[in-house]
């Protein structure tokens, strides 16, 4: 399967973001120091495991054989066809089913795993005392 549909998946599996927020990442977003590797998401930037990291290095170096001279010079992760420009999200999106990542689908248990491995509210909190149920407005 190709690198750049392999990269995208694991971002779209790893962030729980969509292929419209993959497709917005530039090369400067991937910060290495050749030991560590971290993606800016947000602030602080966020820690690549190590075989998402090797990924990542191996398709910006990838990126060097690109068949239009123009994207091997753009700074988008993932380059557009058209200089300057970074890639369609459809472009990218209909790939992903093909190697079995549906983006919806993957997104969402992506999340749903995130959400089974995050700690537990606080007891003392203001939803403790919510009320299930249909309440008139």
């Amino acid at each position: 399967m190709p690198l750049r549909t392999r990269v995208a998946a694991a971002l779209v599996l790893l962030y729980t973001q969509p292929v419209t927020n993959i497709v917005r990442l530039t090369v400067d977003d991937v910060l290495d120091d050749g030991t560590t590797a971290t993606i800016r998401r947000g602030d602080p930037p966020s820690p690549l495991p190590e075989s998402i990291a090797d990924l990542l290095r191996a398709y910006i170096q990838s990126r060097q054989h690109l068949l239009h001279a123009s994207s091997r010079s753009s700074q988008w992760l993932f380059p557009g066809h058209q200089p300057g420009q970074r890639m369609n999200p459809v472009n990218l999106q209909v790939h992903l089913p093909e190697i079995g990542v549906p983006p919806q689908r993957g997104r969402t248990s992506a999340i749903q795993q995130i959400v089974l491995q995050a700690p537990a509210p606080s007891a003392g909190g203001t939803w403790s005392r919510y009320a299930p149920g249909d309440h008139p407005r």
